[in-house]
């Protein structure tokens, strides 16, 4: 198995080294992350929830996909492979903000990241990988903003925070 590493930042997004991607979020380093938001044509988002067995937020609700760039690779080429990966698709994406964002979360980890969100367009049914996505569905950002304020429980951490950036910012997207 190959040992996944995390490129270590700093708030300006300078790279400061590599760590185990474990042990980054045992010790909650900050570490470059991004997620990557898909809109169909009538302006509904594609969301899915991540596995029952993943090694953290399992069984939430979250976009469509996320997680960190490798090596050699630039967080917008890790978006479009991790797009495959998970959801069986790619399409275009534009990067359009980045946060920081610190979560405690289940099995002791921590998620402290520096967070590029990606958006992008998408009108076909995902493929997506069974080890990574139980679920999946298009849904309007209305009713999708009902349901995380009713249940904010049941959707990722770094995916309210996002969603609340979408919400106050106006794009060709959405």
């Amino acid at each position: 198995m190959i040992m996944e590493k995390v490129i270590l930042v700093n708030e300006d997004d300078r790279s400061t080294g590599w760590m185990e991607k474990m042990e980054a979020h045992r010790n909650g380093v900050l570490h470059r992350a991004f997620s990557v938001f898909v809109f169909n044509d009538k302006g509904e988002m594609l969301i899915h929830r991540r596995a029952l067995d993943k090694y953290h937020s399992g069984g939430l609700w979250t976009n469509a996909c996320c997680s960190h760039p490798r090596e050699g690779e630039t967080t917008e080429e890790a978006a479009h492979r991790r797009l495959m990966e998970e959801m069986g698709f790619d399409c275009d994406i534009q990067e359009q903000f980045s946060f920081i964002y610190r979560a405690e979360l289940d099995n002791d980890l921590i998620e402290h990241e520096l967070d590029h969100v990606f958006f992008g367009r998408f009108n076909g049914n995902p493929v997506p990988h069974p080890e990574e996505v139980c679920e999946w569905k298009y849904v309007s950002l209305q009713a999708l903003h009902r349901d995380v304020n009713m249940r904010p429980g049941a959707y990722t951490e770094w995916f309210k925070i996002a969603l609340n950036e979408i919400r106050s910012k106006k794009t060709a997207f959405v």
